[in-house]
C-alpha cells in the first residue's frame, strides 16, 4: 500500500510541475471522433465474427479489417434481408444500420439505377457467383451516387448458402 502512496505522490508532483494545467478544448472533438470510429470499428468486426462463428462460415480470405476501414460491408442472409451493415454506412449513404436491417438491398435503388446492371447482379446472386458492378444507388436524402459494389456468396462448412457479403464504396 505504501508503494501506491509514493506512486501517487509522485504523480502529483510532476502535473504540479507543468506549466500547461488543462488540455485545450478544441482537441476533445478530434479525439472524441477518433475514439468513436475505433470503437465502432472494433463492434463491427466483433458483430462480424459473431455472424460468422454462429453460422459456421468457411472462411474466405477477405481481410475484414481493412475492408471495415476502407469500405461499407454489408451481409445479407439467403433471403437477401440486411442483417448487417458496418457503421460507416451513414457516410455513404446516410443510412444507420438500424435503418437498414430486416430490409433488401434494393432500398437503395431507384429510377436512375440501371437495369441491366441490376439483372447481372441478380443472375450472379442466382448463380451463387461473386460480382463487381458499379451501381447508382441513392443516399438516404434522395441524391444519387455511383457505388462499387463486390458481392460473395457465403457458405457454411456443410457447402450450403448461408449468407452474401458485399464491400462497397462510392466510385
Amino acid at each position: 500500500m505504501n508503494n501506491f502512496r509514493q506512486y501517487e505522490d509522485a504523480i502529483a508532483l510532476h502535473h504540479n510541475s507543468l506549466s500547461v494545467k488543462t488540455a485545450p478544448v478544441l482537441c476533445w472533438d478530434f479525439h472524441n471522433e477518433f475514439l468513436t470510429a475505433v470503437k465502432s470499428f472494433f463492434l463491427d468486426l466483433k458483430k462480424l465474427n459473431s455472424i460468422a462463428y454462429q453460422n459456421k462460415w468457411v472462411q474466405d480470405n477477405w481481410d475484414l479489417k481493412n475492408s471495415l476501414k476502407e469500405e461499407v460491408v454489408i451481409v445479407t442472409d439467403s433471403k437477401l434481408k440486411i442483417v448487417f451493415a458496418s457503421h460507416n454506412i451513414v457516410k455513404m449513404n446516410g443510412y444507420v444500420e438500424a435503418e437498414v436491417l430486416g430490409r433488401s438491398p434494393k432500398m437503395f435503388q431507384g429510377e436512375a439505377t440501371n437495369l441491366i446492371t441490376s439483372n447481372e447482379i441478380r443472375c450472379a446472386i442466382i448463380a451463387q457467383q461473386p460480382f463487381e458492378k458499379i451501381v447508382m444507388n441513392y443516399k438516404k436524402n434522395g441524391e444519387v451516387y455511383a457505388c462499387l459494389i463486390k458481392g460473395f456468396p457465403v457458405f457454411n462448412i456443410k457447402g450450403d448458402l448461408s449468407h452474401y457479403i458485399a464491400f462497397e464504396k462510392a466510385a
